[in-house]
């Protein structure tokens, strides 16, 4: 059984094969969490890494978590998703997607999937910051229940009924967007 109590003294210790052992263990979780958050591949992976190289410092820096680890990694991770967002709005200009010229798809394909991710996170954006949070960390991050009302701090019937209030917002938007179509 994985004991996280041990593997984080071991990190505190800078112990090289603990470190290894912490991102082979959270990596793709931490990944899974940004690219529900993002929609961006190469963005994701680098905010992912910043999550790692954070702990690195903070272990560095003698002010690595005491307690819990994966709560630390979360943490971390939403205040690295909460600076991305303020650089993207203080430089806020308009992105040239590079995937629209190949020849594997055609044109108008590409178009589709760029709107469709667009359209995806207008959706996620018209959420509460909570109810993305519970979607991020139920999907992105694939807690159960019971740890995401840890996390958050809330019971497990409010994670529940943010939950259900997020996938009836999405759906009532996605059946209204469908209908303009």
């Amino acid at each position: 059984m994985f004991d996280e109590m041990k593997l984080l003294q071991r990190v505190r210790s800078l112990d090289q094969e603990a470190l290894v052992e912490v991102h082979d263990q959270y990596y793709d979780a931490i990944y899974r969490f940004m690219a529900f958050r993002v929609n961006d591949m190469q963005t994701a992976e680098d905010l992912t890494s910043d999550v790692f190289l954070r702990l690195l410092t903070a272990v560095r820096e003698k002010s690595a978590p005491q307690n819990t680890l994966r709560g630390w990694l979360y943490g971390t991770a939403s205040m690295v998703l909460k600076e991305h967002y303020r650089r993207k709005k203080r430089d806020s200009f308009t992105m040239l997607h590079e995937d629209i010229p190949t020849s594997e798809q055609s044109l108008d394909h590409q178009v589709d999937s760029i709107m469709q991710n667009e359209n995806l996170r207008a959706v996620m954006d018209s959420l509460t910051p909570e109810q993305q949070n519970v979607l991020a960390l139920r999907f992105g991050f694939g807690m159960p229940i019971q740890e995401v009302a840890q996390t958050m701090g809330k019971s497990e019937g409010s994670v529940k009924m943010l939950q259900a209030r997020a996938i009836a917002s999405i759906s009532q938007r996605i059946m209204l967007q469908g209908a303009l179509v």
